[in-house]
C-alpha cells in the first residue's frame, strides 16, 4: 500500500509514521469507525475491517476521499479461515502491523433485557475471535522499540467485581496459577449452563450476562497475554479500554457520549508514548486500572 501522498501526517515529535501500520475490527461503524478515523487523522496507515465486504468499503471510501491512509479488507473474527486469509495477505501485503484495535462485537439485548438466546454467538466474536485473531497476528507484529500495542475495546460490565461466585473470582484473581485452558474452561462452563437452564443462579454478572462473560472472558486472557509476552520478552503491550455507556447501534443510540469521543480517548490510549505504556492494565473512561483490583 503506497500512501505517500495522502495528507494527513503524523504531528511533531510522534513515535509514530505514515508507515506504522494499524489494524482496526469491527470499524465499519461506530466507535471501530471512529476509531479508524482518529488514528488515519494521526498519520498512521489504518486497515479497517469488517464482516460484510460492501459496507467495510463504504465506510473506507470516504476516509480515503479526504486523503487519510485508510486500506479495507473483509475480516470474520469468530471464521477461522477468514482470520487466516487476512493474516496471510496482511503479511504479503502489508509486511506486518504495528497496533491491533480488537473492536469487533456483538450483542443482542435491548438496553433493560437480559436474553441469552444468542450465547454462543456472542463468546465466539467477543472472547474467541478476538483471542484467534490476536494469536494469528502475534507474529507479524513488528516489536518496533516504541513497542507494538494490542488494545482491547472490552467492558466494566466484565469485571470481577460483577461476579457473585467466589469460587470463579477466586479463579480468576489467582493470576500466578491462572491459564487459557481455565478460561476457556470458565466459557464453557457458562455456555453449558446456559443450554441446561442453570445459568441464571450461577453468580455471573447481572447485566447483559453473555455479553458480560465475552468480556471478562477477554479482559482475564487480556491480562494473561501481557504476562505471557513480557515474561517471553516481546515488546508489544496488551491493554483493556471500557469506553463506557457509549452512543452506537449496538445501545441503539443510548449513551453519554459520542463515538467520536470515544475515539479522541482510545486513540490516545493507542497512541500513548512508549515511556507512559503499560502493560496488563484496564482503562475505564480515562483511568488505568488494573481489573483484577477492582
Amino acid at each position: 500500500m503506497d500512501y505517500s501522498s495522502t495528507k494527513e501526517s503524523p504531528p511533531a515529535g510522534a513515535w509514530w509514521s505514515r508507515e506504522t501500520v494499524a489494524v482496526v475490527t469491527g470499524a465499519n461503524r461506530g466507535i471501530g469507525h471512529a476509531l479508524a478515523a482518529r488514528l488515519a487523522e494521526h498519520g498512521l496507515t489504518v486497515v479497517l475491517t469488517a464482516r460484510d465486504g460492501a459496507r467495510g468499503e463504504a465506510a473506507a471510501a470516504p476516509l480515503r476521499a479526504r486523503g487519510l491512509a485508510v486500506a479495507f479488507r473483509r475480516l470474520d473474527v469468530s471464521d477461522a479461515a477468514s482470520v487466516a486469509e487476512f493474516a496471510a495477505w496482511l503479511r504479503d501485503t502489508v509486511g506486518g502491523l504495528d497496533i491491533l484495535v480488537n473492536n469487533a462485537a456483538v450483542s443482542f439485548n435491548e438496553i433493560d433485557t437480559n436474553s441469552v438466546e444468542h450465547a454462543e454467538t456472542v463468546l465466539r466474536t467477543n472472547f474467541h475471535g478476538a483471542k484467534m485473531l490476536t494469536e494469528a497476528l502475534l507474529p507479524l507484529f513488528r516489536q518496533s522499540p516504541a513497542t507494538s500495542r494490542i488494545l482491547n475495546i472490552s467492558s466494566q460490565l466484565g469485571l470481577l467485581n460483577k461476579v457473585s461466585d467466589p469460587s470463579l473470582k477466586a479463579l480468576l484473581l489467582d493470576e500466578e496459577t491462572l491459564t487459557e485452558a481455565a478460561i476457556e474452561a470458565m466459557v464453557s462452563r457458562f455456555l453449558a449452563q446456559v443450554k441446561d437452564g442453570t445459568w441464571g443462579a450461577q453468580g455471573w454478572p447481572k447485566v447483559w450476562t453473555d455479553y458480560s462473560v465475552s468480556k471478562l472472558a477477554l479482559n482475564a486472557y487480556s491480562r494473561l497475554l501481557a504476562r505471557r509476552l513480557q515474561a517471553h520478552g516481546a515488546r508489544v503491550s496488551v491493554n483493556c479500554f471500557c469506553p463506557g455507556f457509549t452512543r452506537t447501534d449496538m445501545t441503539r443510540g443510548w449513551g453519554k457520549r459520542t463515538a467520536e469521543e470515544v475515539a479522541d480517548v482510545g486513540a490516545r490510549l493507542a497512541l500513548l508514548p512508549p515511556a507512559e505504556l503499560p502493560t496488563g492494565a484496564f482503562f475505564k473512561w480515562c483511568t488505568p486500572q488494573l481489573y483484577s483490583k477492582l
